[in-house]
């Protein structure tokens, strides 16, 4: 299963990939979670994220490496119930005077879960990694001049 998100923002790419790389960035990824970043090494971050799905407690954790040009490749640690693997990435493609983002998932789903149970969850994270991304990459709006 493939799923991908794009929009652009008002700003030059090596702005977007500066911004792109600050910590408070990845724990906004994963909103109504408490996320933390538990490990870093040379260009990879790792990340925790605790939540409760079905009722249940659960932690997430995931691998994000960031390339020399500012993209970041990411992939899930799947040690549990529902994938088999997961990852994606996050790029930014220059364009004149804005930056594309693009936010792409990929994964397959263990075997006794069919993947039509978990796009709708997937589509959701997908929409709020591009929110919390919108949010923290677009240039904030100066209010009009009164004139």
């Amino acid at each position: 299963m493939r799923m991908e998100k794009e929009f652009d923002i008002d700003r030059p790419r090596a702005e977007a990939a500066a911004l792109l790389a600050d910590d408070a960035v990845l724990c906004e990824l994963f909103p109504d979670t408490e996320t933390q970043i538990v490990d870093r090494r040379g260009p990879r971050k790792t990340i925790e994220s605790h939540y409760t799905a079905l009722g249940q407690a659960g932690t997430a954790r995931f691998h994000f490496d960031y390339e020399p040009g500012g993209d970041i490749r990411f992939e899930k640690v799947c040690d549990g119930r529902v994938w088999k693997e997961l990852h994606g990435s996050v790029t930014l493609v220059e364009r004149k005077t804005k930056t594309r983002v693009r936010v792409e998932l990929e994964g397959r789903t263990k075997a006794l879960v069919p993947e039509f149970t978990i796009r709708g969850p997937m589509q959701g994270q997908l929409d709020q990694m591009a929110q919390a991304l919108r949010r923290r990459l677009a240039p904030k709006r100066q209010p009009k001049a009164k004139g």
